[in-house]
Order: structure tokens, then C-alpha cells, then sequence
């Protein structure tokens, strides 16, 4: 599987057949070049101008957004119901975070997540190796929060994302440091190629840069 981040909430994933997913893209609010590739399923975890703008991408991909059981071209999409904050939906609505296998590797893309997992929402995860976690706060969880959530999920491999890259993202979110912090293993990459086999030992953060 191969991985792109193109800034904000919005990864591209692509299995050994060709096959993409592309989650929560953005529009030209956020700051970051909006992403103009192919891809044949779009996740949006929620409706807001930077996780939904599917209609400023090529092509006619089929775009899920809910929860439940997806299974679209051979591939099992399950999404969760979780919130955008931590008073139910009260302040910021629900936030979908959808989890899929490509090429033996579970991945978890948690959305505009605004609390830590209840029991439920981890079994109805299960086991996932990768996870893309917000850790910018503000919207989402915060640096502390993020941390917490990725002690629920054990991933092998982190993430981040969510956070103040530049001075060209106008969004009142923190940056990426204070979540670092956290961890020992830490790499950066311009985008990742991962399998079963590959995936690592010990638990490791990967910053990726915009593709």
C-alpha cells in the first residue's frame, strides 16, 4: 500500500491493484493546494468545507460518509459513529472514523475526532496497525487527548495530522510538536510504502510531507 498526505485531513491510499481511497478532502480555504488526483473512493468523516469538498476532484468517485458496513470493489469499509467534541455532538455534530484493510494492513482514519474511544467505538475498530489521528486541537482532540487515543489503538504506525503546518493555514489549530513530544520513534517521509511484512516492531510516528 502506498500512502500520500496532501495536508490537513486529506491521505491518499493506494493497494497493489490500483485500487484508491482518498479521505477528507479539503477546499481552498484551508491554505494547501487542493488535491487533483484520480481516485475511486472518497471518505468524508463529516460535512465542514475542509473534510468534504469532493466536488473539486476529477473523475466520479463514490463517496461514503456514513457509518456502518461499506463494501465497495472487494473492500470492506466500516465506518464508525463518534463526535466532534466531547458533549455528544452538542457543539460540532457526529464525525464518522472509517477503518479499511489494504494489502494485509488495517488502517484507521479517525476524522475531526473531539474525545477519547469509548469501549464500543474500540471494539466495533478492532485491531488496526495504522492510524491517522487529528493533533492540532481546537476542533479535535489536542496533543494530550491524541495521545491518549493512540494508547487505546496500539497502533504500529502514527499518523498525524490536523495540525498548523505553515503560516499559510489560516485554521486557529496548534502545530505538530507538543504531540511529538510523546514519542521516541520519530520519521519523515515524503510519502510510505507499507505490506503486512513490512510494518514495524516497535511503534513509530511517520510526519509525512505534502505530496
Amino acid at each position: 500500500m502506498h500512502i500520500r498526505w496532501f495536508g490537513h485531513s486529506c491521505f491518499l491510499f493506494t493497494n497493489q491493484e490500483g485500487l484508491k481511497i482518498l479521505t477528507d478532502p479539503f477546499n481552498e480555504k484551508v491554505g494547501y493546494p487542493l488535491p487533483q488526483v484520480n481516485t475511486d473512493i472518497i471518505t468524508v468523516s463529516h460535512h465542514h468545507h475542509d473534510h468534504d469538498h469532493v466536488q473539486g476532484l476529477p473523475g466520479k468517485p463514490l463517496i461514503i460518509d456514513e457509518e456502518g458496513q461499506h463494501n465497495i470493489f472487494g473492500l470492506s469499509l466500516t465506518g464508525t459513529k463518534t463526535f466532534h467534541d466531547d458533549d455528544l455532538g452538542f457543539k460540532r455534530g457526529k464525525n464518522v472514523l472509517f477503518s479499511f484493510t489494504m494489502d494485509g494492513v488495517t488502517v484507521v482514519h479517525l476524522g475531526d475526532l473531539g474525545h477519547v474511544l469509548t469501549p464500543e467505538q474500540l471494539s466495533n475498530v478492532g485491531q488496526v496497525d495504522i492510524v491517522c489521528v487529528p493533533v492540532g486541537g481546537f476542533y479535535t482532540i489536542d496533543a494530550e487527548q491524541a495521545y491518549q487515543v493512540i494508547h487505546q489503538l496500539n497502533p504500529k504506525i502514527i499518523l498525524p495530522m490536523h495540525y498548523k503546518r505553515d503560516d499559510t493555514i489560516s485554521l486557529p489549530i496548534a502545530g505538530v510538536d507538543s504531540f511529538l513530544k510523546h514519542f521516541d520513534l520519530i520519521k519523515k517521509a515524503k510519502d510510505l510504502n507499507i505490506s503486512s511484512s513490512s510494518l514495524p516492531q516497535s511503534q513509530e510516528v511517520v510526519v509525512l510531507e505534502l505530496s
